[in-house]
């Protein structure tokens, strides 16, 4: 019984493993995380208002949401990964636009500072 049960799982893992390998997105995952801190960061500096931040927090859940649909047959395929690193490439660029326009928040009280005149 014991050598019949481990056999099924053995064989079991075996083909589970390249649908986890298919489904599996590190690369994705990891960048979103450090878009993240690009965001928390741009906050706690003042670099980003309230306003930006909510904008770049629902364009990083619209990438989450494509990678989730990405996922849900089981296999990521070439073209849904190139398509996710395309939206991720856009995403990068509008944090960094935001983080350097000038609009800062640097006192955290929720209203852009407006620039001093000389």
């Amino acid at each position: 019984m014991k050598r019949t049960s481990s056999l099924l799982i053995a064989v079991l893992a075996v083909f589970a493993l390249p649908v986890m390998a298919q489904t599996a997105t590190p690369n994705l995952d990891q960048r979103q995380a450090n878009q993240q801190k690009r965001i928390d960061q741009g906050v706690a500096s003042g670099q980003l208002t309230n306003k930006e931040a909510a904008r770049l927090e629902k364009g990083q859940d619209r990438v989450q949401k494509m990678e989730d649909k990405a996922k849900a047959d089981g296999k990521v395929t070439p073209k849904e990964r190139a398509r996710l690193q395309k939206a991720e490439n856009i995403q990068s660029r509008h944090i960094a636009r935001e983080k350097h326009d000038r609009q800062r928040d640097l006192n955290h009280d929720g209203k852009k500072d407006r620039p001093t005149r000389k």
